[in-house]
């Protein structure tokens, strides 16, 4: 396969991903808003920081509100941390090796694209803005069926997929640490009422919540969120679970190619670090740090694989 047409598909899989995670990230927002308590609680700021566009923001927006980082990510198209331009810049990708892509998954690229400036009028009205973060999260997973159900499991599906980790495993980290840029009021202690609904609000962004249940069978625990998202191979947007796949998959690349490349190197010990951490390790080093820590040894991955086989 063409280095060009690797890194097409790539990044459409990561950008089509990359809305998606808006959306969740924009629904926390709007979960932890209507929640009871304080008028000066910082839901919307931890959002901002979250996408790393903080300087863009205020550099147009004097306060971080629910109207101005609702419209900052969720309907401008002049940023790249936005849904209108994750979703533009995906079906461009597509567009530009669109006979590598099956006709389903082309059809939800461009009907996304073409849907697009109706569903973002609907949600400048605040009521429907919970419709329009729906809709891009159906979008996506739409899209994301079409590929496991339609592509040939060859090399270009391996490119889609690793993407399509990547990202996943990036923004599970960002959203999980939206917790670390929320503060509780002062006469709130950890584990109270307030902090119990903005880890529950975390969960539910993820729609894990019933997984949650299932394997804990227990009240929320904030150690066991994070132990969920991070630890558990068996849930698919943790952080382990992705590196998982992006493993298989680059071994696949491998085989197909007959040459193991740096990249599955730096993926295998990034994964063992994971495999083998415990929740109690996570708190020990800070949770904030150990998100850190992983955000950046994956976007590392992310460079390696960029070098080893993509322009």
């Amino acid at each position: 396969m063409l280095s060009r047409t690797a890194d097409h598909l790539y990044w459409m899989s990561r950008y089509v991903e990359r809305a998606e995670s808006l959306a969740r990230l924009l629904e926390i927002g709007h979960r932890l808003a209507i929640m009871p308590g304080e008028d000066d609680r910082n839901e919307w700021s931890s959002t901002v920081i979250i996408t790393r566009c903080a300087e863009d923001f205020y550099n147009s927006y004097d306060e971080a509100n629910e109207a101005n980082v609702t419209e900052f990510i969720g309907l401008r198209n002049d940023h790249p941390a936005s849904i209108p331009v994750c979703l533009e810049n995906a079906r461009t990708n597509g567009r530009a090796v669109r006979v590598a892509l099956t006709t389903s998954m082309w059809e939800c690229l461009n009907s996304t694209w073409i849907d697009l400036p109706a569903q973002r009028q609907k949600a400048e009205s605040a009521s429907n803005i919970v419709d329009y973060l729906d809709w891009v999260k159906e979008r996506s997973m739409q899209f994301t069926g079409a590929t496991t159900s339609t592509m040939l499991r060859r090399d270009a599906y391996f490119f889609v997929m690793i993407g399509m980790l990547l990202e996943r495993a990036d923004n599970t980290a960002s959203l999980l640490d939206v917790k670390y840029h929320l503060l509780l009021p002062d006469h709130e202690e950890i584990g109270g009422t307030l902090d119990f609904y903005q880890w529950s609000a975390i969960l539910r962004a993820v729609t894990a919540n019933r997984a949650y249940y299932s394997l804990y069978r227990g009240a929320l625990k904030p150690w066991q969120i994070v132990e969920m998202l991070t630890l558990r191979s068996e849930v698919p947007r943790s952080l382990v679970g992705c590196l998982g796949g992006v493993i298989d998959y680059l071994g696949r690349l491998s085989d197909m190619y007959g040459e193991r490349k740096e990249s599955l190197r730096i993926a295998n010990a990034l994964y063992a670090d994971l495999a083998y951490c415990r929740t109690d390790d996570v708190f020990k080093q800070g949770l904030h740090e150990f998100l850190t820590d992983f955000v950046r040894r994956n976007n590392e991955l992310g460079e390696q694989i960029q070098r080893d086989y993509l322009i």
